[in-house]
């Protein structure tokens, strides 16, 4: 007993020890869809972000909810989760007791920021999502502004929700609130052919625009009270900063530094300095007073959604497209720190061959390789230069091959166990939206937008044929014996293809683009999903599409075969996933949780573990039942197992995809192999 129960404390230590270093990790658990036993990314940054107003949180819009930030550590404190479609907008009230978060939705809700209690849900934008929230700075007020896509800005009860009026006149989406310091007045930016800034005054219990400000040549993006009231600031898409005196509407000065639209614009507490963020990837401050720039800070790599200063008198926040947070001295002019984890749209999945990893792709130019069991971030390779659409494993797991999309049309292979470069293939024209293996190892396949499929020679990359799909190729599958490839795309038709000599048949049926294809793991059924909404099972031998399912309202972006030969997963732009029988044609069981189009499903090779990839920029893991592959280790059939078999087995050491010695079916022959033959010695 002594040894066993030593056992059971040294896995007990050590399991504290893994928890205790790993605290950071304890967000992936947080407030989880039904059914999910991981988020794996924070989701992407969507809005504007907002410090309480004793800067102790840092509140963070994102594609999946609101997260919650300890303002001097940095550590996640909350998720806070509801909204159906991504977070827009957020803003804290006076006292820092209620959070209010607008959503794409259309919906508004009111938080406690220190218990996560949801409120109340103010309802009234039914026509456009929420771009924009202020809450009136005077308590006995006791207001929230929200403006919107419906072109209108709307008035609530800050305390419960419910909608007092509704102030029209804008005629484009309103994309900015704020109340003025006094809370005498209130603001309203105008976008996209509004160009405008309405203001509106408490005298009129704010039903009247008193004043409009026209100037900016396109969509005013974001507006700002300076801390006395005096000046007031507005950032457009025409690349500049306008400063007004909002109690005369005089137009005070411009400022032109900013090469691309200015997207966000912020007072610091004392006045003195004016932040602005922009598209031309820079946070720039300004002196309002003498109406000059006093520096620029270039630290992010992707276009600034957003800039708020802290309450200490020194801290700037910014928060960039290239998903990152970044902490300034504003006084020094020097960088601090940075919050990393919200992440990119998820654009493609894959398991390794053994489920020990899987790999992610996405916009953000890396790929991301994930401990499957943990959900831990054991590599990112970096290479593209563009968005990365694609990744596959090869049969034996060494090699991870990848296609780059948007900005960046090549192939890459990477050595996955030292997680580098092996060698780029540039042949495409254009991006490569699909890329498979071949079982057999032999062949790796990609799909373009340059309307072909390309073969290549999957341990040297040598180009072997150009397969002319005459559409765009979308998706990419070879069929269990290597024999066919699959593919579909723009033409609305999928194209069956012999390997060897590149002759193709139509399958007809689909009546839009068709995004993904998949053979069974015994060949004999194939699917195909489209933008029609729909999933056609195929038999492969008459090539005869014998049913179709369909449920999903938006266009179906993956599908996979699940190893029991009669469950099949489809993933949609419906933000859902639907599990099918595919012998009934009935789905059984409907997967939520995302908040944005899901693009991609990977299965484990067991089928234990789902992965799903939306838009939302997170992965979410899905647990099954695995299903035990049946192993045979009488390899010479003489109904023993003896060294005769483990010397078969050793005689085809080193052998990668389909060989007689590959025992366990992990696509290599190997030391694994043996130990499960010698396990079974004697066994008849």
């Amino acid at each position: 007993m002594k040894p066993k129960c030593l056992l059971i404390l040294t896995i007990l230590f050590v399991s504290m020890l893994f928890h205790a270093n790993v605290p950071a990790q304890d967000y992936t658990q947080w407030n989880l869809p039904e059914g999910a036993k991981a988020r794996l990314g924070k989701g992407t940054i969507t809005g504007n972000i907002q410090y309480s107003p004793d800067s102790s949180l840092l509140a963070v819009p994102s594609s999946i909810g609101v997260w919650l930030y300890d303002a001097d550590t940095h550590q996640e404190i909350n998720l806070l989760v509801g909204h159906t479609a991504p977070v827009s907008a957020v803003a804290f009230s006076p006292d820092g007791n209620t959070l209010a978060s607008g959503s794409r939705d259309g919906t508004i809700r009111l938080w406690n920021p220190h218990t996560g209690e949801h409120k109340a849900s103010p309802r009234g934008h039914d026509r456009g999502g929420v771009t924009s929230l202020a809450f009136s700075p005077l308590l006995q007020i006791g207001l929230l502004a929200s403006g919107s896509s419906d072109k209108t800005v709307r008035l609530w009860g800050a305390a419960t929700g419910n909608h007092i009026t509704t102030l029209r006149g804008h005629t484009g989406t309103v994309t900015s609130v704020a109340f003025s310091p006094g809370g005498l007045m209130l603001a309203s930016g105008g976008g996209h052919k509004d160009n405008a800034i309405r203001l509106w005054k408490a005298t009129d219990n704010f039903r009247i625009a008193a004043t409009t400000l026209k100037g900016h040549e396109h969509g005013v993006e974001s507006i700002a009270f300076s801390p006395d009231g005096q000046t007031l600031a507005s950032g457009s898409t025409d690349k500049t900063i306008r400063l007004w005196n909002p109690h005369t509407g005089e137009h005070k000065a411009t400022l032109t530094e900013h090469t691309n639209e200015v997207t966000s614009v912020a007072f610091s507490p004392d006045g003195q300095t004016l932040a602005s963020a922009g598209s031309d990837e820079t946070v720039r401050l300004w002196d309002p007073a003498t109406e000059t720039l006093k520096t620029t800070f270039a630290g992010h790599t992707g276009f600034n959604g957003g800039v708020a200063f802290g309450s200490d008198g020194r801290t700037l926040a910014s928060a960039g497209d290239d998903q990152m947070i970044q902490f300034w001295d504003y006084i020094t002019f020097q960088h601090k720190s940075t919050i990393t984890g919200h992440t990119f749209p998820i654009n493609d999945i894959a398991f390794a061959p053994d489920g020990q990893i899987f790999a992610s792709a996405s916009d953000g130019k890396a790929i991301h390789l994930w401990d499957a069991h943990t959900g831990r971030l054991q590599n990112t390779l970096t290479g593209h230069g563009g968005s990365v659409f694609a990744v596959a494993f090869s049969p034996n797991g060494a090699t991870l091959a990848s296609g780059g999309g948007r900005g960046d049309t090549a192939i890459r292979l990477w050595d996955v166990h030292a997680a580098q470069p092996k060698a780029s293939i540039t042949s495409h024209k254009f991006g490569v939206e699909s890329i498979a293996f071949s079982p057999d190892r032999k062949t790796l396949a990609s799909g373009s937008w340059d309307s072909t499929a390309r073969l290549w020679d999957a341990d040297t990359g040598e180009h072997k044929a150009t397969l002319k799909a005459g559409a765009n190729v979308y998706t990419v599958a070879f069929s269990p014996d290597s024999r066919t490839l699959a593919s579909g795309g723009q033409g609305n038709t999928i194209r069956l293809w012999d390997v060897e000599s590149a002759e193709y048949r139509d399958l007809m049926g689909h009546t839009r683009p068709v995004d993904a294809v998949a053979f069974s793991l015994d060949g004999v059924t194939f699917a195909s999903g489209s933008r029609d909404n729909t999933v056609r099972l195929w038999e492969t031998q008459t090539e005869q599409s014998h049913t179709i399912l369909t449920g999903h309202t938006n266009r179906i972006k993956a599908i996979v075969f699940f190893p029991d030969g009669i469950t099949l997963a489809s993933g949609s732009w419906d933000k859902t996933i639907r599990l099918w029988d595919t012998q009934t044609g009935q789905p059984h069981t409907t997967l939520t949780g995302h908040t944005a189009g899901v693009n991609a499903l990977a299965l484990s090779r067991d089928g234990g573990t789902l992965a799903s990839g939306s838009e939302d920029g997170t992965i979410l893991l899905w647990p099954f039942t695995p299903v035990e592959p049946e192993v045979s280790v009488d390899l010479n059939n003489d109904g023993v197992v003896n060294i005769q078999d483990l010397v078969r087995v050793a005689s085809h050491l080193g052998e990668t995809g389909l060989s007689p010695g590959d025992v366990n079916g992990d696509g290599v022959v190997n030391i694994q192999d043996l130990v499960l033959v010698a396990s079974h010695f004697g066994d008849g």
